[in-house]
């Protein structure tokens, strides 16, 4: 049913949150993870245009990608990744429909109202902008 699942990764213990469930999806349909994430701040976003070098936190991203790849590859899982910059929303549909995807899992911080104005809301736009399935998971506090 799940071919290809696109796991959009924050970098953040909130993904200690996602990764249960999409290695179990994975496991059962015998899928492959794309494990995405994007790094959108003000060097990556200009990262091209300013002909930047890579600094440490992408790098750092870059390093946590291939740890949490290594962990689902142990498991015998098939998994590719990919550090995009910009926009995450964005991003994140882009790569999903190039990629041929067939769910796009991710986590929600659980914002409401003021929240989503101030920070945006990268759930909003990917469920609004896609005929993709959506898995998303809260993040919620607490443990992990």
């Amino acid at each position: 049913m799940y071919r290809k699942i696109l796991v959009a990764l924050e970098n953040t213990v909130a993904d200690g949150r996602l990764l249960p469930h999409v290695g179990e999806l994975a496991g059962h349909f015998r899928s492959e993870l794309l494990l995405l994430h994007v790094a959108d701040g003000f060097g990556a976003r200009n990262f091209k245009h300013l002909k930047l070098a890579e600094s440490e936190e992408i790098r750092a991203d870059r390093a946590y990608l291939e740890e949490v790849a290594a962990r689902f590859r142990e498991r015998g899982l098939a998994v590719s990744t990919h550090l995009a910059m910009g926009e995450p929303s964005k991003e994140i549909l882009k790569i999903a429909e190039g990629q041929r995807c067939d769910l796009i899992a991710m986590g929600s911080h659980g914002h409401r109202l003021l929240g989503d104005l101030f920070f945006g809301s990268t759930v909003h736009e990917v469920r609004h902008g896609t005929s993709i399935p959506v898995l998303i998971i809260r993040a919620g506090q607490g443990k992990t």
